[in-house]
């Protein structure tokens, strides 16, 4: 489903990403896991197109995510609360989004219904512009917005951060559940390591730019990576 290329990315002669191979195999659920600066959100914004590579290139579905916005229709994400639109309702984005992927209002209420546990009855019906909102609830909107429309890659960066822990465990079972349908490709990057495990069967783990572990997701797994990161 995406491939990685001989990939780098380079700023003022310093490289902070370099992948020489990288393949994610539709359906799989795949946990990005590093330290700051370690390259996990810059490799998901080559991955959006949002930055261009130094190098190299990603393809997604064969098509290069940098060349053509082929990718766009079966793919989506939330980054960060730039994401977002601040001067709408929570209500208001929810069905802006809907729209460029060609669902009606009707199609977009089913689904906010379905996640309503998950915005813990403090998003919707507030009449409140997604900028007055806190950055937890904030990101509760971009989460549940990135569902909108059955993508089949979803690519969600550090989603637990600012999440009280209630909202954390829905959200795993949200992930666990689009992780169970074959023909969904999810992608998360976490510092938190358990959680990132918990929701992924494949673990990648960067360290200053470079894929320095590739593992399936075991028992072992989480007393692996504290060992790694605890030298």
């Amino acid at each position: 489903m995406i491939q990685v290329h001989n990939l780098r990315k380079t700023y003022n002669g310093t490289t902070v990403l370099k992948i020489d191979n990288l393949e994610i195999p539709k359906g799989e659920s795949f946990g990005l896991v590093g330290n700051n600066g370690a390259g996990k959100t810059t490799f998901f914004s080559l991955l959006l197109d949002l930055i261009q590579p130094s190098n190299g290139y990603i393809t997604s579905n064969t098509i290069k995510v940098n060349e053509s916005e082929a990718w766009k229709p079966f793919t989506s994400a939330f980054i960060d609360e730039s994401f977002l639109i601040g001067y709408l309702t929570p209500e208001e984005y929810f069905y802006f989004i809907g729209e460029l992927r060609g669902l009606n209002k009707a199609d977009v209420d089913a689904l906010l219904v379905k996640h309503q546990d998950f915005f813990n009855d403090e998003i919707l019906k507030k009449k409140k512009y997604l900028r007055d909102l806190s950055k937890g609830n904030q990101k509760k909107v971009g989460i549940i917005a990135a569902l909108i429309g059955n993508p089949e890659v979803i690519i969600l960066d550090e989603p637990f951060a600012n999440l009280d822990p209630t909202t954390q465990f829905r959200l795993k079972k949200i992930i666990k559940e689009l992780a169970e349908d074959p023909e969904v490709t999810i992608l998360v990057s976490s510092h938190d390591l358990a959680h990132t495990i918990e929701v992924s069967n494949r673990i990648v783990a960067l360290q200053k730019g470079e894929v320095v572990k590739d593992i399936k997701t075991s028992e072992e797994t989480l007393k692996e990576l504290e060992a790694f990161f605890a030298i």
